[in-house]
Protein backbone atom coordinates (compact mmCIF):
# COMPACT_ATOMS: atom_id res chain seq x y z
CA UNK A 1 0.00 0.00 0.00
CA UNK A 2 2.62 2.29 0.48
CA UNK A 3 4.51 1.96 -2.93
CA UNK A 4 1.12 2.79 -4.44
CA UNK A 5 0.90 6.10 -1.82
CA UNK A 6 4.00 6.58 -2.96
CA UNK A 7 3.29 6.04 -6.69
CA UNK A 8 0.20 8.68 -7.01
CA UNK A 9 2.36 11.09 -5.10
CA UNK A 10 4.58 11.07 -8.56
CA UNK A 11 1.39 10.74 -11.01
CA UNK A 12 -0.64 13.76 -9.41
CA UNK A 13 2.74 16.08 -9.15
CA UNK A 14 4.30 15.13 -12.75
CA UNK A 15 2.17 15.61 -15.25
CA UNK A 16 0.90 12.73 -18.00
CA UNK A 17 3.25 10.58 -16.39
CA UNK A 18 2.72 6.56 -15.76
CA UNK A 19 4.67 5.41 -12.16
CA UNK A 20 5.61 1.94 -11.01
CA UNK A 21 7.71 1.93 -7.30
CA UNK A 22 8.61 -1.24 -6.26
CA UNK A 23 10.95 -2.14 -3.36
CA UNK A 24 10.32 -3.18 0.27
CA UNK A 25 11.15 -2.10 3.57
CA UNK A 26 12.40 1.43 3.00
CA UNK A 27 13.99 0.60 -0.41
CA UNK A 28 12.37 1.30 -3.72
CA UNK A 29 12.77 1.32 -7.46
CA UNK A 30 10.89 4.01 -9.40
CA UNK A 31 10.09 4.07 -13.10
CA UNK A 32 8.59 6.84 -14.31
CA UNK A 33 7.71 7.35 -17.87
CA UNK A 34 6.01 10.83 -18.54
CA UNK A 35 6.96 13.43 -21.74
CA UNK A 36 7.50 15.99 -19.37
CA UNK A 37 11.20 14.83 -19.12
CA UNK A 38 11.48 15.60 -22.78
CA UNK A 39 14.66 17.92 -23.13
CA UNK A 40 15.54 17.03 -19.29
CA UNK A 41 19.10 15.65 -18.35
CA UNK A 42 19.05 12.15 -16.45
CA UNK A 43 19.89 14.64 -13.30
CA UNK A 44 17.08 17.11 -13.63
CA UNK A 45 15.07 14.06 -14.22
CA UNK A 46 15.83 12.64 -11.11
CA UNK A 47 15.22 15.98 -8.70
CA UNK A 48 11.40 16.01 -10.40
CA UNK A 49 11.15 12.65 -8.79
CA UNK A 50 12.91 13.46 -5.55
CA UNK A 51 11.52 16.67 -5.22
CA UNK A 52 8.18 15.15 -5.16
CA UNK A 53 9.31 12.29 -2.80
CA UNK A 54 11.70 14.74 -0.29
CA UNK A 55 8.98 14.71 3.00
CA UNK A 56 9.36 10.55 2.48
CA UNK A 57 12.87 10.97 2.23
CA UNK A 58 13.63 13.12 5.18
CA UNK A 59 11.31 11.15 7.22
CA UNK A 60 13.22 7.75 6.53
CA UNK A 61 10.30 6.45 5.27
CA UNK A 62 12.40 5.96 1.84
CA UNK A 63 15.95 5.22 2.54
CA UNK A 64 17.31 4.47 -0.89
CA UNK A 65 15.41 5.27 -3.92
CA UNK A 66 16.21 4.25 -7.47
CA UNK A 67 15.20 6.03 -10.55
CA UNK A 68 14.45 5.14 -14.14
CA UNK A 69 13.09 8.33 -15.83
CA UNK A 70 11.85 7.94 -19.50
CA UNK A 71 9.50 9.59 -21.97
CA UNK A 72 6.69 7.76 -24.35
CA UNK A 73 8.93 7.43 -26.58
CA UNK A 74 12.36 6.43 -24.80
CA UNK A 75 10.37 3.71 -23.01
CA UNK A 76 8.57 2.45 -26.50
CA UNK A 77 12.08 2.18 -27.69
CA UNK A 78 13.57 0.16 -24.33
CA UNK A 79 10.78 -2.24 -25.46
CA UNK A 80 9.84 -2.86 -21.45
CA UNK A 81 13.30 -4.24 -21.07
CA UNK A 82 14.22 -1.02 -18.31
Amino acid sequence: MRMDYFSDLVEKAIDDSQVEITGDGSKFEARVVSDSFEGLSVIKRHKLVYAVLNEHIKSGAIHALSIKAFTQNEWAAAGDQS
